[in-house]
């Protein structure tokens, strides 16, 4: 189905693991228009309530973008590759459901942008982060500028940016990049755990919680604001009625998604 993805659904979690490791699993335009698409099915399948995000092999997550591809580009082609990139990455941040980034290795340059662009992270022990474009005479153009900067805070984020050095597992923890790092062969079953109690909670409150927090790093909005709306638009679900009925009556409660 995709060229450059295998994916697998298992308990509501379709794991997506970008499959070129002969390449460090480096994102080419085919790669990013599979990610695309596959998003285009995270959204609508049903079955699906959250994804998982990792890279084939055991030395890259996605090791960067493939550079041959701005050999030769003008300011205008480059201003488009950034936007389509920034484009393809917004759907994954503004996904109703849960995206979780399994980095098992090096997440460099737009590498390190995908993951950023996931919910939240989890390392193997020998994951390696950083943004190295200004040795290419180039900045991150897939978000990464904004998001490292909103995740670890401008002073670590420019020194990152402007020195293009690279960042262990352990730092990226310390800096708070990462919420776990794990020995690589338990990466996935923690992130796994994580999403099926994720899932086992009220999936329009889990889409609320997601929107809400992305509304603090959108100048267009007021996240108080929004937190007020999302909070009013569970009143009337069926699952806010399920949950609080559950709670008095000291039961687990059943939620739909209604």
């Amino acid at each position: 189905m995709y060229s450059t993805l295998l994916t697998s659904l298992e308990n509501n979690i379709l794991t997506i693991t970008i499959n070129r490791p002969d390449k460090l699993n480096a994102l080419n335009q085919q790669v990013m228009n599979d990610l695309n698409n596959v998003m285009d099915e995270v959204y609508n399948n049903a079955e699906i309530k959250s994804a998982i995000i990792t890279g084939a092999g055991p030395k890259s997550f996605v090791a960067g973008a493939d550079i041959s591809e701005f050999v030769g580009s003008s300011i205008e082609e480059g201003k488009a590759l950034a936007k389509r990139g920034q484009d393809i990455f917004f759907k994954i941040e503004n996904a109703a459901k849960p995206i979780v980034a399994c980095v098992n290795g090096f997440a460099l340059g737009g590498g390190c942008e995908l993951a950023m662009s996931c919910h939240f992270r989890l390392a193997s022990e020998n994951a390696k982060f950083g943004q190295p474009e200004v040795n290419l005479g180039l900045i991150p153009g897939y978000g990464g500028t904004q998001r490292l900067t909103q995740l670890i805070g401008k002073g670590r984020a420019l020194e990152l940016l402007m020195s293009g050095n690279m960042i262990d597992a352990a730092t990226a923890l310390q800096y708070g990049l990462v919420n776990y790092v794990l020995p690589q062969d338990q990466l996935l079953q923690k992130a796994k755990d994580i999403l099926n109690t994720i899932n086992s909670k009220a999936p329009i409150a889990v889409a609320a919680c997601i929107t809400a927090a992305n509304a603090v790093c959108n100048e267009t909005k007021n996240g108080f604001d929004v937190e007020v709306n999302e909070f009013g638009k569970c009143f009337i679900t069926d699952d806010m009625k399920e949950g609080t009925a559950a709670f008095l009556e000291k039961r687990k409660a059943i939620f739909k998604g209604k």
